[in-house]
């Protein structure tokens, strides 16, 4: 984390912005269905062809194609967690491993996409899908809901308040920018017939020690408000920790590089700096 974040954010946000142009292209063209799987998705309506995505049910085992044809209108491909996996993976992960999954969101991710995988293999529609580590990036849409570990510590700092850790800052994590994620989609895109009837993970191939990556996020979080850097501390962990909150994920994207060219090409830290940005702007807007 001692890649320096200053006159090159605005390059940083400019080939974001690009990279994300392209993905809306690929959308609004009708050449792909975007799929993703949340806890307890259940769509009541199909998708509108603004919206270029397909969410399927997944509250229930789904051993056949059907729910996937019901949706799908052009190639599907489905975003994925590499935590479906289960918490006792190698390190790194490259796909290859057996999938044991414990929590119910990365036991539905799973069965949706092996259903899209089954409906692939039936000759149903052509499928792939593509296993995300931790993404890291402001939510942009209207419509969407900024979350996870490293956007909740940005809050916490931007308020003043100490950034904390369940462990004692050497667990690591594979951090993926949101637009190197778009970037591999785009590219997908165009390897699709090569990357269709399997699952492909995506990661940076290096984990960030999180005591690292917290620290980063005071500092920039400090450089906003203009105050100290909040300290990063060790706290007792709550009762419904999991043991994967201890354990490091690498991701090993050398599968879906080989096929795609697909490698991460910006710094984690002008992802950090970007979110700070995005929070702290959304928190001087904010009422009251």
């Amino acid at each position: 984390m001692t890649t320096r974040v200053g006159d090159s954010l605005p390059e940083y946000e400019r080939e974001r912005d690009d990279i994300l142009d392209a993905v809306r292209t690929v959308f609004d063209s009708g050449q792909l269905v975007l799929g993703r799987a949340s806890a307890g998705s259940r769509p009541s309506s199909p998708p509108t062809t603004a919206c270029r995505t397909a969410p399927p049910s997944t509250t229930a085992p789904t051993p056949s194609s059907w729910r996937w044809r019901r949706w799908a209108w052009g190639p599907v491909l489905f975003l994925g967690a590499c935590s479906q996996v289960g918490p006792d993976a190698p390190v790194p992960i490259d796909g290859s491993e057996p999938d044991r999954p414990k929590g119910e969101y990365d036991r539905q991710k799973l069965r949706a996409e092996r259903a899209l995988l089954a409906a692939d293999a039936a000759g149903t529609l052509r499928g792939a899908a593509l296993r995300l580590p931790t993404v890291v990036g402001p939510a942009h849409h209207p419509g969407s809901r900024d979350k996870g570990v490293a956007l909740a510590m940005i809050d916490r700092a931007l308020a003043g308040e100490p950034v904390t850790m369940w462990h004692d800052g050497t667990v690591r994590r594979d951090l993926l920018p949101v637009g190197e994620v778009a970037r591999a989609v785009v590219a997908a895109v165009d390897h699709l017939d090569a990357l269709a009837g399997r699952h492909w993970t995506l990661g940076s191939g290096a984990g960030s020690p999180l005591g690292e990556v917290f620290t980063t996020v005071a500092a920039l979080a400090a450089r906003r408000t203009g105050g100290e850097a909040v300290p990063v501390v060790s706290v007792e962990p709550p009762a419904y920790a999991e043991s994967s909150d201890f354990r490091d994920v690498v991701v090993d994207a050398s599968a879906f590089r080989s096929v795609t060219g697909w490698r991460p090409a910006s710094a984690l830290a002008y992802a950090l700096a970007e979110t700070v940005d995005h929070r702290h702007a959304r928190r001087a807007i904010a009422p009251g």
